[in-house]
């Protein structure tokens, strides 16, 4: 179990900065997230020789345990030897209860209905339910990977922009902060502009939503017109005054773009340099990351 679990949670200041959320969502979270851990369990194993709570209960015996071991990895995102330590489990334990429980939080979050779309084509029965979205926020998210030995492994993660060995993502937000798509995670030298074309996201936009981008993504008004950007200056013509004042006025307006990035950021699983060595886990830390942003951004309204 988590060590020092209840004073923990007593203390919103230290609940937050361990488990990355306050213990009214935690609370929120723990009912569902039981019935998706019975769930989880019989897609992995459907045929069962013991009753549901019979067997050796093992370093995290509830529900409680389980959920919280979790959100503590990807707030703290410590190594084994350090989360061991922190929860009490065995170290060697410690990679296997995290790939059963991750998959486990995504499912909860997703009945919770705070997931991000993951698909383009999904994006129209948001728009549907929420039909007084009139702005949305698009921009690019990179996170460091470790730089590979094998040179083509190398040069096919290496970001010109941030000039490291990266994996992004394409977000999608409202002007309140909520994340309502999560392009799958891709090699950091891919452009924006590639990535949005690839899953095809401004043909499932509305026409009546305007697109607030930045200048990473020109060309997109040839496939929705009503899209905001700023202007870009070039070797032989600079900006004027009267540009330079509407791209400040459209930056202005464009910030809840980053808030909504480093809200799920918050997360060190998220932002810190990605460790681990499993194929597409960080695409799932950043959904499940993602989802916790818009679940708490609900407790806030």
């Amino acid at each position: 179990m988590i060590l020092n679990k209840e004073k923990i949670l007593k203390n919103p200041r230290l609940c937050k900065a361990i488990f990355g959320c306050s213990k009214e969502e935690i609370e929120k979270l723990l009912p569902v997230f039981v019935q998706c851990l019975i769930a989880h369990r019989y897609e992995i194993k459907p045929i069962r020789q013991n009753k549901i709570g019979q067997g050796r209960k093992g370093d995290l015996p509830t529900a409680l345990d389980k959920l919280l071991y979790i959100l503590a990895y990807l707030k703290i995102y410590p190594t084994y030897d350090a989360m061991s330590i922190l929860a009490n489990h065995q170290r060697s334990k410690c990679g296997d209860s995290i790939k059963f429980l991750l998959p486990t939080l995504e499912m909860t979050l997703k009945r919770k209905l705070v997931l991000p779309a993951r698909k383009a084509s999904t994006l129209e029965e948001v728009f549907k339910n929420n039909p007084e979205l009139k702005d949305v926020f698009l921009d690019g998210s990179e996170r460091r990977v470790q730089r590979p030995k094998n040179t083509k492994k190398r040069n096919k993660l290496y970001s010109g922009k941030k000039k490291a060995t990266t994996r992004k993502n394409i977000i999608l937000n409202d002007e309140k902060k909520k994340i309502l798509f999560m392009s799958p995670t891709k090699s950091g030298r891919r452009h924006d502009k590639k990535i949005t074309d690839k899953v095809q996201l401004a043909q499932h936009i509305p026409p009546d939503v305007a697109i607030w981008s930045d200048t990473g993504l020109q060309g997109l008004k040839k496939t929705h017109d009503n899209t905001v950007m700023p202007t870009k200056a070039t070797k032989n013509n600079p900006l004027t005054f009267e540009q330079k004042q509407n791209n400040r006025i459209i930056s202005g307006i464009r910030v809840v773009s980053e808030h909504a990035i480093g809200g799920y950021k918050r997360f060190k699983a998220t932002s810190d340099v990605y460790r681990n060595k499993l194929v597409n886990m960080d695409d799932m830390m950043n959904a499940v990351c993602a989802g916790l942003w818009n679940l708490h951004l609900e407790q806030t309204v």
